[in-house]
């Protein structure tokens, strides 16, 4: 797993640190998290534009976690655009978020997100939540090929 690629989008640095604490707790630390605090800045790390001009962009992430209430761009609006783009459409995308509103979860879906994962507010809660998602997203499930492996 020591290639493993996550981008964590979120704007609330304690909700992103509560996140990589939690991934080290469940020694999913070989991984290395890219964190992205709003969407913009998440659309350009993966399509290699603004700042992260210039990147390589055959090196994907294996699994995004994506907040939905942020500013400048919301997760709404990068799934829309991750699942328009040939170079970004098949990335798995687990909707991370404190949000329940049926709406979102229905918008989530039909725009193609693989997961959505209310957070829990109890940090053992969340903790588990994210050893379960470590252990399905970056254990079990096969991703498809990369672009330029296909």
């Amino acid at each position: 797993m020591s290639d493993v690629i996550i981008l964590l989008v979120e704007d609330n640095p304690d909700d992103a640190a509560l996140t990589l604490r939690a991934l080290e707790k469940n020694d999913i630390t070989n991984a290395m998290v890219k964190i992205a605090g709003n969407g913009v800045e998440a659309l350009d790390y993966l399509f290699g534009t603004g700042e992260y001009a210039g990147r390589d962009t055959a090196a994907q992430p294996q699994l995004i976690l994506l907040d939905l209430k942020m500013p400048k761009m919301d997760g709404i609006e990068v799934l829309r655009r991750l699942r328009q783009d040939d170079r970004t459409r098949l990335l798995p995308v687990v909707v991370l978020t404190s949000s329940d509103e049926k709406e979102d979860i229905v918008k989530i879906y039909n725009l193609g997100a693989n997961s959505y994962i209310r957070k829990p507010v109890d940090f053992d809660e969340f903790t588990e939540a994210v050893r379960q998602l470590g252990v399905y997203w970056l254990r079990l499930n096969m991703v498809p090929p990369s672009e330029n492996e296909r």
